[in-house]
């Protein structure tokens, strides 16, 4: 791939730093990234189904196997992106999503649909998260966390904005022109900025990471650790161990919200809305992570948001009114975007840039088979107990654990 047309001479006589146009750069393909997200999939469901008489575990079974496969390619992904920086792989993250989600639009059988709508979920759960937070991590030190909360905003807005889309297609010409409008969106928002202006580190244009540009207080030494050195520390495997305990919580409980409402006497509309309160605080709690004082150590933050996860988890068991379920589901809201934002931010401040795309690429394979296991024992126990109380009871303690598991996960010492 050629390079991107940034001239190198250019780049340090800007009034401004290049890193908020690599943010830029990374918010756009995080909007794009949202095209097989499941929410998108949601408003496709019942048309799909009604159109194929395919049952919803069908379609669901598409998600699960995404997930699981990005499992396996993650870790070979990383390293590639240590050597190659993330504009590669998020060009072909977004022209993969992009013409995957299109083709979608042309499925005659249930075949067809997997094989599509797998490979962009791949896309979406692998190479999509290691690209946008490795490009983000090698500009941003100071900063870090104010730019990942920015980035996290912009893909939760893309979640918003990609469904309303694709509804809006369908009034007009039915769920095939929802997946033509899902695909252009994608390649027409998240394509072309990578392609021209992302450049793999601040370094290769004569830049420093931001700490430099803001000028506040002494540099700060980054840790430089290999796979191998990160994955030999404590710290590696209780961040590992965070987690796997936390994203079964955060697909189970996300997956299966709806129907547990409904079930304890909540009309559809007003379930909805609880829906969509836990979305917004999600949103705000990660915005409000940039926020935070550098100085405070993540691993409280990271152990506070398991805390808010498991009361809100916990508190969804006994609700039986809309002030209740808007209550915990807004305490299970802020837990999960505090949980999304701090984790990336967590890798690249314990173990450095230099290697981030190896070491995060080994724990995204553990993240994402753990949030497919979550959705599937949440329906287990639902078949077997008639309601979600046992589920919702696990899901709590393991978040439990994970607060536990986040105050003692202490930074590594710089030489491993």
């Amino acid at each position: 791939m050629r390079p991107p047309l940034v001239p190198r001479l250019l780049v340090p006589r800007l009034p401004f730093f290049y890193g908020w146009i690599v943010l830029a750069c990374i918010c756009l393909a995080g909007f794009a990234r949202q095209g097989p997200a499941v929410a998108t999939l949601s408003v496709f469901v019942v048309p799909m189904t009604d159109a194929f008489g395919w049952s919803r575990t069908e379609m669901a079974g598409a998600v699960s196997l995404g997930g699981v496969l990005a499992a396996f390619v993650s870790p070979l992904i990383g390293p590639v992106l240590d050597r190659r920086g993330a504009r590669l792989i998020l060009c072909l993250a977004v022209l993969g999503t992009g013409l995957a989600t299109m083709a979608l639009s042309l499925v005659q059988s249930l075949l067809s649909f997997y094989l599509l709508f797998v490979f962009a979920r791949m896309i979406w759960a692998g190479p999509y998260d290691l690209g946008l937070y490795g490009a983000l991590n090698n500009w941003f030190v100071a900063r870090r966390a104010r730019a990942t909360s920015i980035a996290t905003l912009a893909q939760m807005s893309g979640l918003v904005a990609l469904p309303i889309i694709a509804q809006l297609a369908m009034q007009d010409g039915g769920w095939r022109h929802g997946w033509v409008a899902i695909g252009t969106t994608a390649l027409a928002v998240g394509f072309l900025p990578v392609w021209l202006f992302l450049v793999r580190r601040p370094e290769d244009v004569g830049l420093v990471p931001d700490r430099i540009t803001a000028g506040a207080g002494p540099t700060v030494v980054e840790p430089r650790f290999t796979r191998a050195a990160a994955m030999r520390t404590q710290a590696f495997w209780l961040l590992s161990l965070y987690t796997v305990l936390v994203f079964p919580v955060q697909a189970g409980v996300s997956l299966h919200q709806a129907p547990h409402l409904i079930e304890n006497g909540l009309s559809p509309i007003a379930a909805a809305t609880v829906i969509s309160f836990f979305s917004a605080m999600s949103a705000v709690a990660s915005f409000g992570v940039g926020f935070l004082p550098r100085r405070w150590p993540l691993r409280y933050v990271m152990s506070l948001a398991a805390v808010l996860l498991g009361t809100g988890t916990l508190g969804l068991i006994g609700v039986g009114s809309i002030e209740t379920s808007y209550l915990f589901a807004g305490l299970f809201g802020l837990g999960i975007g505090g949980v999304m934002t701090l984790l990336p931010m967590a890798w690249a401040d314990y173990f450095g840039r230099e290697s981030y795309g190896a070491i995060r690429g080994v724990a995204l394979s553990l993240q994402v088979i753990a949030q497919a296991a979550g959705p599937i024992a949440s329906g287990v126990l639902r078949d077997a107990s008639g309601n979600y109380t046992g589920s919702l009871i696990l899901f709590g303690s393991l978040a439990a654990l994970a607060a536990v598991a986040a105050l003692l996960a202490r930074r590594p010492h710089l030489t491993p």
